[in-house]
């Protein structure tokens, strides 16, 4: 009688899913504006840390809502949330959800001569490890976004010496495509999540007939990418004028 084959051992490390999704105020391509329908969209995709871009808070033009606890609130995930525009009392800016522990780092304003831009850094315990996850929305003129991206790579963000051993991951609406000098400078220092899996990597802009590649997953050396999926249903193509990226993950 032959032996049975033994299973090789599963790689030890914590699996995550994480998301990054630009949501356009709520506001869908067919115009309307449903903070359900993207809680509906994200909960769908069962993300462990999720990357937000484009939230109104306290906003006339979206109906005052505070769109980042009605989202949160709907998935049932702790937040953290960084105002890039904050006048009188409207906001707007970029958040990170999750139902892990999670600590509140930094968030601060980046360099811009355009329209103002920010960053939110995050610490996420998952199992006995920790991560650091940084969101951001860089700026639309090409002279802002590598003076935005160069601050975040510096030793105020993900440059800092306390994090040179630590697992990172940057999350964010890059407005970047592959060619530009912002992106080239982050490839520089961390791995691009759609590169590193077995799929080729898909366009994320805009929603319905996605041509450009703006939205990001990067981690670092360490870090495993299993794999990577733009989302890309009739629900995604209505929800925001951009499609949610998500990446699996072994720390």
């Amino acid at each position: 009688m032959s032996a049975t084959p033994q299973q090789p051992p599963a790689k030890p490390g914590t699996i995550l899913k994480v998301l990054s999704y630009n949501v356009h105020s709520c506001i869908g391509t067919d115009r309307k504006l449903d903070c359900a329908r993207i809680a509906e969209v994200i909960a769908s995709i069962a993300p462990d840390i999720i990357g937000l871009q484009e939230l109104d808070v306290g906003r006339r033009r979206t109906g005052g809502a505070d769109q980042v606890h009605v989202v949160a609130s709907l998935l049932r995930m702790e937040f953290h949330f960084h105002a890039a525009l904050h006048v009188a009392e409207e906001r707007y800016g970029d958040a990170v959800l999750t139902a892990l522990p999670m600590r509140f780092v930094k968030g601060a304003m980046l360099p811009s001569s355009g329209e103002q831009r920010g960053a939110l850094w995050t610490e996420v315990t998952a199992g006995d490890q920790t991560v650091q996850v940084f969101n951001t929305h860089l700026g639309l003129r090409r002279r802002d976004r590598v003076s935005q991206m160069t601050t975040l790579l510096g030793p105020g963000w993900l440059g800092n010496p306390d994090n040179a051993d630590k697992p990172r991951i940057l999350i964010g609406d890059l407005n970047s495509i592959g060619r530009s000098a912002s992106y080239r400078l982050v490839t520089k220092h961390l791995k691009d999540v759609q590169l590193e899996a077995p799929r080729r990597p898909q366009p994320t802009f805009p929603s319905r007939y996605p041509v450009m590649r703006l939205d990001h997953i990067f981690v670092s050396e360490g870090i495993e990418v299993l794999d990577a999926e733009v989302i890309s249903t009739s629900l995604t193509r209505r929800a925001s004028d951009h499609l949610p990226l998500l990446a699996t993950i072994r720390l």
